[in-house]
């Protein structure tokens, strides 16, 4: 699995879960995504599928109430899926309708950020998610920008953002430094990375082989 895939599925994740615990909508991902059983839910969920089959603007044509729960799936379930112009264009939106975001937006946003490769613009988002809207960073932020920064050959700024977390990394994001120094080739950061790994996860032997291809 490459990097991208892994934290896309990560960051693909953690929107979902992330609306369930902060909304109280009981997500399940490993259920029928196209059943309906409840109002708040059927609702997210319904909105994440349109967002795959149909254009946005005909999504917000049929709604009569856009809510936060709204805004943010939409905007995550457009990134989730590759559509991360879209999901952009549509935190604009947001704005100018006077929503505030929160830091299940900035999730999206930063997941649509790793999927088109705009360092600098998840950079801004990440500085204006904390300075702008004093929203504090979770792990799946981080991840993001750990995701992103190697994609521009930044490894040093990635490894510094992970030993800056105010908490300890997990083994994703581990896994996720290791494999973009291994792309990079940079043995001495990989050596560095592969140690945390192994701290994070000792009983796994298969990091042990996990420096360079076979």
């Amino acid at each position: 699995m490459s990097n991208f895939i892994l934290f896309a599925c990560m960051a693909g994740t953690a929107i979902i879960s992330l609306v369930s615990i902060t909304y109280s909508i009981p997500f399940s991902i490993t259920a029928d995504l196209t059943a309906d059983t409840g109002g708040g839910q059927g609702l997210a969920i319904g909105v994440l599928n349109l967002a795959i089959v149909i254009p946005q603007s005909q999504v917000f044509q049929g709604m009569k109430t856009k809510d936060l729960i709204s805004w943010n799936t939409l905007i995550g379930g457009l990134a989730m899926h590759g559509r991360g112009v879209d999901a952009l264009n549509l935190f604009i939106r947001m704005k100018n309708a006077g929503q505030k975001p929160d830091g299940i937006t900035f999730l999206g946003i930063l997941c649509a950020c790793t999927h088109m490769g705009p360092v600098e613009d998840g950079l801004a988002y990440f500085q204006s998610m904390v300075h702008d809207n004093s929203i504090v960073p979770q792990i799946e932020h981080y991840g993001c920008m750990v995701d992103l920064l190697p994609r521009a050959g930044r490894l040093e700024q990635a490894m510094d953002f992970v030993s800056k977390m105010p908490m300890e990394p997990d083994v994703v994001i581990g896994a996720g430094l290791l494999g973009a120094c291994r792309t990079h080739k940079n043995v001495e950061l990989a050596e560095v990375a592969l140690q945390r790994l192994i701290e994070l996860e000792p009983k796994n032997p298969a990091n042990y082989g996990k420096m360079w291809p076979g």
